[in-house]
């Protein structure tokens, strides 16, 4: 069992094949391990998940390189996957009001702006491809003409997903997805009198949740250019979050999950928990190429009547954007164009 002999080999470098650091992979061990675990059972079924993880979900490549039974993997498997979303709300949570300035100054810091100080968070959908069931194979049948599932995510200045949402097949609109998550219909984030920020494919509200957008291309006022300029600098930390989280699981994310369609959300959802967990240990593995995909401004179904009040919102930050009355402490780098 080479791969368990290199956990063993407390010199050896675990990333080519478990995509984690051995910091990442100890805390998350310890993270999992309950008084019923004894012995080496605990750290084989971590092992055994993560590889499974790292090796395209493959249960006959696990076994073959285990030394283990494709049933047993198969066990191990899903007895981690249970084990890992119920850390789910521990590792991906909202920020404490008294954490909510520190990620305001962030996003003020990511944008160049002090007007984004109230910024706390970045909003985005994702598209996992996965192998559709055959009875319902056109709802997963993406505009980009691949069959996924949607991730929607928010996350924080630093990368750090502040709240998920998975599992509506990939034919369905962003904004449709977002309607229906608990972060919309429940008024979850953000707090009042903050906001986070989308693409173009979300409308522009305050209400029921304060989201801002960017102004619609092609954009002539020289206010709303700065404005858009900024904004994109700071939402493009979800991208980039999601970048990583690729560049870690590529073998998943690249290429159709090798699983049953029921299982693919949990298995997306454990990656968001990894990913925190990796980001909190510095254990970051950067994207070769940051690729951020132009604003989708496709047609929005229509949400709220919120949305005139959530343009106001937009107009007093670009007016703030455009005469700062100073900086924030944090922006130690500033380019005004």
């Amino acid at each position: 069992m080479p791969v368990l002999r290199l956990y063993l080999d407390e010199d050896a470098d675990l990333k080519p094949d478990y995509r984690l650091s051995r910091a990442s992979l100890q805390h998350l061990i310890g993270m999992l391990r309950s008084h019923h675990d004894h012995g080496w059972g605990h750290y084989l079924d971590v092992l055994v998940f993560v590889f499974w993880l790292a090796s395209a979900t493959s249960y006959r490549v696990v076994s073959r390189c285990f030394n283990i039974p494709r049933s047993t993997v198969h066990e191990m498997v899903h007895q981690v996957t249970k084990k890992l979303l119920k850390l789910k709300n521990r590792v991906i949570h909202f920020p404490s009001h008294a954490d909510l300035e520190n990620v305001g100054n962030g996003f003020a810091q990511l944008a160049g702006s002090p007007a984004f100080s109230r910024v706390v968070g970045s909003i985005d959908g994702c598209q996992i491809r996965v192998k559709p069931p055959s009875a319902d194979a056109q709802c997963y049948l993406n505009r980009k003409l691949f069959y996924s599932v949607q991730l929607q995510a928010v996350c924080d200045h630093q990368g750090m997903f502040l709240d998920i949402f998975t599992g509506y097949p990939g034919s369905v609109h962003d904004t449709r997805v977002l309607k229906n998550s608990p972060l919309y219909t429940q008024q979850l984030y953000p707090p009042e009198g903050f906001c986070i920020l989308g693409d173009g494919g979300y409308p522009c509200l305050s209400a029921p949740i304060a989201l801002i957008t960017p102004y619609k291309e092609p954009v002539r006022l020289v206010v709303a250019r700065r404005f858009n300029h900024r904004h994109a600098k700071a939402r493009s930390i979800i991208e980039r979050s999601f970048g990583i989280m690729k560049t870690r699981w590529r073998s998943i994310f690249f290429k159709s999950l090798e699983v049953k369609p029921t299982f693919a959300p949990e298995v997306i959802a454990c990656c968001t928990i990894l990913h925190n967990i990796c980001v909190s240990n510095g254990d970051i593995m950067e994207p070769a190429e940051e690729v951020f995909r132009p604003d989708d401004n496709a047609d929005q179904p229509h949400l709220h009547q919120d949305q005139q009040r959530g343009e106001q919102i937009r107009e007093h930050m670009a007016a703030a954007v455009s005469a700062p009355d100073g900086l924030v402490a944090a922006l130690e780098v500033h380019d005004y164009l």
